[in-house]
């Protein structure tokens, strides 16, 4: 379930060459902030468990855009958990951010909300965890390929603060953290996975 239709072409090519005959993959397109769509799918499909990963996440425009950090970030996880809740999904693990720590900045204050949204709802039926990442190496939203084209360019690197610090972690690491939260969280819940 993805709102960018490029992502869900490209997957369906991708997922084509792996998958076996005898498994059945629905890729839809589709925004979180769109309650009546997520009923719609999760009355269709009836999962089991979310892995729950929409989100903006770039700092310098969400500064320049809060609102739209607030509908997705927030909003588009209240959506998706209380559906959660609503159809009984096992567990819930929600994709967050080391921003979300102190945060300094609305894409990290909205992330930090989107962890309380999900561990307040965390109950007798659905278990919510959310996982924090720092910077996932080849991943889209990486600040990697920025870093790499100002120095092809010749310099300078720019960063947000001079006492700034970064973690960096890679794809296998990320997807497994997500596995790891999705398979240790406890039967009561409401964890906070980092690497």
């Amino acid at each position: 379930y993805e709102i960018d239709e490029t992502e869900i072409f490209n997957l369906r090519f991708e997922v084509e060459k792996i998958k076996e005959d005898s498994q059945r993959i629905n890729l839809m397109v589709g925004d979180v902030r769109d309650r009546a769509k997520l009923n719609q799918v999760f009355k269709k499909y009836k999962p089991n468990i979310v892995f729950h990963a929409s989100a903006y996440k770039h700092v310098p425009l969400m500064e320049e855009y809060p609102e739209e950090a607030i509908k997705t970030n927030v909003f588009g996880t209240k959506n998706l958990a209380e559906i959660s809740v609503q159809f009984k999904v096992k567990k819930f693990i929600n994709i967050s951010t080391d921003k979300a720590v102190n945060p300094s900045s609305i894409m990290g204050a909205t992330k930090r909300l989107s962890e309380i949204v999900c561990k307040s709802l965390n109950g007798k039926h659905t278990k919510f965890s959310s996982v924090r990442f720092g910077n996932v190496l080849g991943s889209r939203g990486s600040v990697i390929p920025l870093f790499l084209e100002q120095i092809r360019e010749g310099g300078p690197v720019t960063v947000t603060h001079p006492e700034i610090k970064r973690y960096f972690m890679s794809i296998p690491e990320a997807v497994l953290l997500v596995f790891q939260a999705a398979y240790m969280g406890s039967s009561l819940g409401g964890e906070t996975f980092v690497l």
